[in-house]
């Protein structure tokens, strides 16, 4: 029960990340356009870009956009606190934001008190950083997670907390945020004494990461936990900390990849010297999921197209053209990959590796490709339209790998029978109500198939999965459950089941919230 309680405590740790994490992706993707176009040899190649309006407009757009990147810690604090609380979200929220601002100017009296607040010109080389104004310990993203945790706790254990009567104005929600500050006040004088010794796990951690193998690593892992919803856990970890590295740009300090990489692409451009730095970047980034997304998934599902019975292909190859369509407009991979993650798992881990493979062969290119997500927008911007991206070599290396990809996939389908798509007798194809997007319909029957309002614990969802605990699973009606228009649905632990819907999650989760 234990370990249950803590698996699921992960994962809702990993979906709480997608918050602030779709928040930088498109946020990303405005910065890529504009600060491609406002490169110098895009405006010699396109004189109108140097026109005066255009200029300006698009530099605004680097400007607004950036306030984002200038306080990604923020936005953890609030999107975990978010994510994290069950009781209320909106007090979560606030004490998140309330505890954050304590925590960075804590470390500032810390700094002052022990008389180590290094000369401003020099505070990136010495680990420090300005937050909003205030001169603090460079703790990156992780100082906002850590808020948002101790916020989120603070919230569902003390939301209702009554206080005598003097104090009574003070019970309640109010006592939330007055309670995450004093804890915040707490952490931030006390972190910066074992910060150190963190940061040399994490730099020890880091020398696996930035290994020739590294990449294979990163993005075999990001694969692997893709089944159990801690993909985001794992990237986290080396774009956002110590693990990812620690790089020096034009005399800053940047923690982790993601930093490291925006500097570089959105201010200094292809054509700075920190440029030859973007391959031991970007090794790490959207380059892995668009040789899975562009590549691999064509691959796959053509494979399994041409293996499914003859009756059966009319309707499959539907289904497997939504499916890649989703991954390559959308960068959501988990419809295609679950047709197969539980049925064939070792073929699971072979895809993997063919993955991290493939991740090592695009480092050894110095292929310089990519943000955070991998769809062909992405590709666009941040391959075709920056210089010295060398994206020819991520089609070479992409091709090679799904001609590989397909013979394997189609070789294991047919000699272990697996039941992919279109292979089986009586196949579910009835999306007609996602379709349709009857998301009333759908939230009753979901509710009805698995037992009723009474055996429905707690419902939430990820980017294509609803994800609902349950008191008892014997009363799950399955057939009921697949005329909903899922595409899958799982077990990953004993009373907790995942229902792959894609990217209309949301909307499902919200309908059967209203019903129950």
């Amino acid at each position: 029960m234990k370990k249950r309680k803590i698996s699921n405590a992960i994962q809702q740790f990993g979906r709480t990340l997608l918050l602030p994490i779709g928040v930088l992706a498109p946020i990303g993707m405005l910065l890529g356009i504009s600060g491609a176009l406002t490169q110098d040899y895009m405006v010699e190649k396109v004189p109108f870009l140097g026109n005066e309006i255009v200029n300006t407009v698009l530099e605004s757009i680097q400007s607004i956009s950036n306030i984002v990147f200038d306080n990604i810690p923020l936005l953890f604090a609030m999107g975990v606190a978010y994510g994290m609380s069950k009781k209320d979200k909106g007090i979560a929220v606030f004490a998140s934001t309330a505890g954050y601002l304590t925590l960075i100017v804590a470390m500032n009296v810390w700094l002052t008190v022990t008389g180590q607040m290094a000369d401003p010109d020099v505070m990136t080389q010495q680990g420090q950083i300005e937050i909003l104004g205030i001169q603090t310990v460079n703790i990156s993203a992780a100082g906002g997670i850590i808020t948002g945790l101790i916020a989120a706790w603070a919230t569902d254990r003390y939301y209702n907390l009554e206080l005598p009567a003097a104090l009574a104005f003070f019970s309640g929600k109010k006592s939330v945020p007055i309670i995450t500050i004093g804890f915040m006040t707490a952490v931030g004088l006390l972190l910066p004494f074992i910060w150190t010794y963190f940061v040399s796990l994490l730099t020890n951690l880091s020398s696996l990461f930035l290994s020739v193998f590294g990449p294979f690593f990163t993005a075999a892992g990001e694969r692997l936990f893709i089944p159990f919803g801690l993909h985001h856990v794992w990237n986290a970890l080396f774009r956002f900390t110590e693990a990812g590295g620690t790089y020096t740009i034009d005399g800053e300090t940047f923690v982790g990849v993601v930093p490291a990489i925006t500097e570089i692409l959105f201010n200094q451009g292809p054509n700075s010297e920190y440029w030859s730095m973007m391959p031991s970047l970007s090794r790490f980034m959207a380059q892995q999921q668009m040789l899975v997304v562009l590549f691999l998934f064509p691959a796959i599902a053509l494979a399994m197209y041409r293996t499914a019975y003859k009756e059966n292909k009319t309707y499959v190859k539907s289904m497997l053209v939504t499916m890649v369509l989703t991954a390559f407009l959308g960068n959501v991979t988990e419809p295609l990959e679950f047709t197969f993650v539980f049925l064939a798992p070792l073929l699971y881990v072979v895809y993997a590796g063919i993955v991290g493979i493939g991740a090592v062969l695009l480092s050894l290119a110095d292929v310089s490709i990519g943000y955070i997500r991998g769809t062909i927008f992405d590709f666009t911007i941040f391959g075709l339209l920056y210089e010295n991206s060398r994206w020819i070599f991520l089609v070479l290396i992409g091709l090679g790998l799904a001609v590989i990809t397909y013979f394997i996939f189609y070789w294991a389908i047919v000699r272990f029978d697996i039941k992919t798509p279109g292979r089986e007798k009586m196949e579910n194809v009835d999306s007609t109500l996602l379709k349709e997007k009857r998301y009333d319909e759908i939230a009753d029957k979901v509710i009805e198939a698995l037992g009723g309002k009474e055996n429905i614990v707690n419902v939430d969802n990820c980017i294509t999965r609803l994800r609902i605990d349950l008191k008892e699973v014997r009363d799950i009606d399955k057939d009921l459950l697949n005329k909903t228009g899922c595409s899958g649905f799982f077990f990953p632990t004993a009373k907790h089941i995942h229902i792959v819907y894609g990217t209309q999650v949301e909307f499902i989760k919200n309908a059967v919230d209203e019903k129950i």
